[in-house]
């Protein structure tokens, strides 16, 4: 189907801090080295995962926290800026606390015990 200069996108701004972190004439990757820190720790944590569930799965969560820090605390984050920087920064803190908490709690051995979710899954469970 052909193009339509009919109905131009017009009006759809750049999410807030969402401009590029080094000048136009810099490579791609120190464009957008804070998505990349996220991601490159996000595969590590996947990686590490087959050999220790546990660690990886922290060290995901420990990524999107790191997110979170980042598209906080910096300017310009590049891509790493979907919305609006307060939403932004809750997403990442929000997903990431709650993978590492579930990740501490996963069973066997857990290390740390919530008697909250404890009591949710008695009732649910049956």
């Amino acid at each position: 189907m052909p193009v339509s200069d009919d109905y131009p996108t017009r009006g759809t701004a750049r999410p807030e801090g969402g401009r590029r972190t080094a000048s136009g004439s810099a490579p791609a990757p120190i464009r957008q080295w804070p998505l990349l820190a996220v991601l490159g720790t996000t595969l590590v944590g996947l990686l590490v995962t087959l050999a220790n569930f546990r660690i990886g799965l922290l060290l995901i969560g420990c990524a999107l926290l790191g997110g979170a820090v980042l598209r906080g605390w910096l300017p310009a984050v590049g891509m790493l800026a979907v919305r609006s920087r307060l939403t932004d920064v809750l997403t990442y803190a929000i997903l990431g606390t709650a993978i590492a908490v579930l990740t501490m709690m996963a069973q066997p051995d857990p290390w740390i015990e919530v008697p909250f979710f404890r009591e949710v899954l008695r009732f649910s469970a049956g």
